[in-house]
């Protein structure tokens, strides 16, 4: 996260944008507004479960049927303003190809999710966030503890990445790829904060909530200065097996992803714009 804005923190668009002929929805394929869509859900659900930070954080998803463009939020935007048509569209490099807002991306923010939709092509979704209790679990020497069914979702599934100060150095790509590694699927950035991924966007929104429930629910148990109840050995691994993201579909959880499209609905339906 950076406090300030440097005349490299943000990529704009080289004039000042026209308003556009056609709509968004009218002028990308019916795959990619499906994708704005879900995406935009995700924002807002991120916002309306108090895991937002300002407009510091991001989430980010792969145009569907491309290798090399990807979606995320304009920086400047808080994620309750977040809709499918604003959303940004950009490649690997972070360079924008559509900004209807003009406020460009985050570039620090992006060179994290770029480096992991380089190397995971299996991963269409990069969640990144900074709440109180990620943070204060990325602070702890042992991480995520094994002490909740929660936290047992990503037992033995967790890659955890060394603090090295605001990401601006493109050569700390590799070494995110390489803490994240092949198969994990959630990564804790030690003293900074959470990051999920998804082979879809609902895939990666519930595998954060869960992960955020499983901190929080940690900061709480350590509260009290005693130490914890640990489960069995065979407990811990049966929970894990489970969970194992191979054995389970990329829309694992549809009847949770749809409740959330309805509460959404009730709410505030302009995400669908």
């Amino acid at each position: 996260m950076a406090t300030t804005t440097s005349s490299n923190d943000v990529r704009r668009m080289t004039a000042a944008p026209q308003r556009p002929q056609r709509s968004v929805r009218e002028s990308v394929s019916p795959e990619e507004w499906e994708q704005r869509v879900e995406l935009a859900a995700c924002y807002r659900l991120i916002e309306h479960f108090q895991m937002s930070d300002l407009v510091y954080t991001h989430i980010s998803a792969r145009v569907p049927d491309t290798k090399d463009q990807f979606l995320i939020n304009a920086y400047g935007l808080l994620f309750g303003e977040v809709t499918a048509s604003n959303l940004a569209k950009v490649d690997a490099s972070g360079a924008v190809l559509r900004d209807d807002t003009g406020f460009g991306i985050n570039t620090a923010g992006y060179l994290i999710h770029s480096a992991i939709h380089s190397a995971r092509h299996d991963i269409d979704c990069v969640m990144h966030i900074h709440t109180a209790a990620g943070m204060g679990v990325s602070c702890h020497p042992h991480g995520l503890l094994p002490i909740t069914q929660h936290a047992l979702v990503f037992h033995g599934r967790v890659g955890y990445h060394e603090y090295e100060g605001i990401s601006f150095r493109p050569d700390e790509r590799a070494r995110l790829i390489a803490s994240l590694g092949q198969k994990n699927n959630v990564m804790i950035l030690r003293n900074h904060g959470l990051i999920s991924c998804g082979r879809t966007v609902p895939e990666a929104f519930l595998l954060m909530f869960i992960l955020e429930r499983a901190c929080q629910a940690q900061v709480a148990a350590l509260a009290g200065g005693r130490k914890p109840n640990y489960p069995s050995e065979d407990a811990m691994r049966v929970t894990a097996d489970l969970n194992d993201p191979a054995t389970l579909p990329p829309r694992r959880d549809e009847h949770a992803w749809n409740a959330c499209l309805r509460l959404l609905d009730r709410i505030d339906p302009s995400y669908r714009d």
